[in-house]
């Protein structure tokens, strides 16, 4: 047999071993993501509050128990999360929020949400208006492209 035919049989060998191993670890993954997402469910409550400030800090810098820093991953232990700084009833709380509800959540106006622990999943209702996330930036791209219709609309229109 050559050379060559050896290396790619290998080569195939360990690919396909590792197509196993992510397969059977994204099925456990998924199962302990479902338990996970039922207990927030299952504990979630509405709760209204008055949103103090709001920004992106890491998590240590955050303010949260040391119990919250211990069990996050250690991957993601540098990263910035959304945090919001809030006075629910007669004491004021840090929060973590979901990047969806972080977008929509207005600061300084009392609003109902739903809280599941010390993370916020969803906003019920703002008292007043909503405020809307800011619209994304176009890339060069999409730029272009819109310039390319409004000059065309331009010219068929003389």
């Amino acid at each position: 047999m050559a050379l060559w035919l050896k290396i790619v049989i290998i080569v195939l060998v360990i690919l396909v071993a590792a197509l196993v191993a992510l397969y059977i670890l994204g099925t456990k993954m998924q199962k302990k993501q479902a338990q996970q997402q039922s207990m927030m469910e299952a504990m979630a409550q509405t709760v209204s509050m008055l949103v103090i400030d709001k920004k992106r800090l890491k998590l240590k810098d955050a303010g949260f128990p040391k119990m919250v820093y211990d069990q996050t991953p250690k991957y993601l232990r540098r990263a910035k999360v959304p945090v919001v700084k809030a006075k629910v009833g007669p004491k004021i709380m840090t929060l973590m929020c979901d990047e969806k509800v972080f977008a929509v959540l207005p600061v300084k106006q009392e609003a109902k949400v739903v809280v599941s622990g010390i993370y916020i999943t969803a906003v019920k209702s703002v008292r007043g208006s909503i405020v809307a996330p800011p619209a994304k930036k176009k890339k060069l791209f999409g730029r272009s492209k819109k310039d390319n219709k409004d000059k065309a609309a331009k010219s068929s229109k003389k």
